[in-house]
């Protein structure tokens, strides 16, 4: 795979009527812009090419999904009027972009040394990115928009499904709603979760379609708890972070599993 490859693989596939594709060919950039807004997001080809040296188609349908996600909702008013009951926080990995296209910054908390939080309208099948510009045109203040985000989270289903695997326990959350790897912002469900653990309680969220919680009895589950979080990581469209973290009353730590010899290093938050 190269960029030339890659180029004529993406305007094929994103390939839609009043849409065009720039490509800029010192700094080997595409651009995919929509005719009628003249808006578009622009994508740096050779950090493409690596990725999908590492994994494979997988690497392209990440970018497709990134890029028909942001043309989706660009060049479309949107308001936080009404619709209170639609807004989320959503996890994202600390390499997310912090802001639009046009140098607008997304409001952004910090979460944990791997992970921040964004904040969501939901639109139904996709949402919009809550920006600083939304926010001073609606009249929202941040700790408006983080409690209604926070109420509307705790109002989600937390069903979980259970495996065991070596001797320690893993529990699922996958309800595809795009917000699963937000429930690591439930206090209330990760408390709850805490109570049947026996274990070491694990926490992950390797992509946004995906909570893990880990009940590890022993050290062999350190290395399935690695293994897994890694496949999750690369299959994912929105991979946040293939690290776990332990959760210990109230808080979570993020540790580097080394698989070789089992051991466990808890990283600096």
């Amino acid at each position: 795979m190269d960029s030339k490859k890659l180029r004529r693989i993406l305007e094929e596939r994103l390939q839609q009527e009043n849409r065009s594709f720039l490509f800029d060919r010192e700094k080997d950039e595409l651009r995919i812009e929509n005719e009628e807004s003249g808006k578009g997001i622009t994508v740096s080809l050779p950090g493409i090419v690596a990725k999908w040296h590492e994994k494979k188609e997988k690497a392209i349908d990440e970018v497709i999904y990134y890029v028909e996600e942001a043309l989706a909702v660009m060049g479309t008013d949107h308001s936080l009027s009404d619709q209170e009951k639609n807004i989320f926080p959503v996890i994202r990995s600390t390499s997310f972009p912090k802001e639009v296209e046009e140098g607008v910054p997304f409001f952004i908390d910090e979460h944990t040394a791997e992970t921040n939080i964004y904040y969501a309208l939901d639109l139904g099948k996709t949402y919009r990115l809550i920006d600083e510009r939304l926010m001073k045109k609606e009249g929202w203040t941040k700790e408006r928009l983080r409690e209604m985000a926070r109420f509307n989270l705790r109002s989600l289903p937390t069903n979980v499904k259970r495996d065991e695997v070596a001797g320690s326990i893993f529990y699922f959350l996958n309800t595809n709603d795009g917000y699963d790897a937000s429930r690591i912002l439930n206090d209330k469900f990760l408390k709850e979760m805490a109570g049947q653990v026996q274990g070491e309680m694990t926490v992950s969220v390797p992509h946004g379609d995906v909570l893990i919680i880990g009940d590890i009895r022993n050290e062999t589950g350190y290395d399935v708890l690695a293994q897994m979080t890694m496949s999750f990581f690369t299959g994912g469209h929105v991979p946040i972070t293939a690290l776990s973290f332990i959760y210990e009353e109230g808080t979570l730590e993020p540790i580097f599993i080394m698989a070789k010899n089992r051991a466990v290093e808890r990283e600096n938050k």
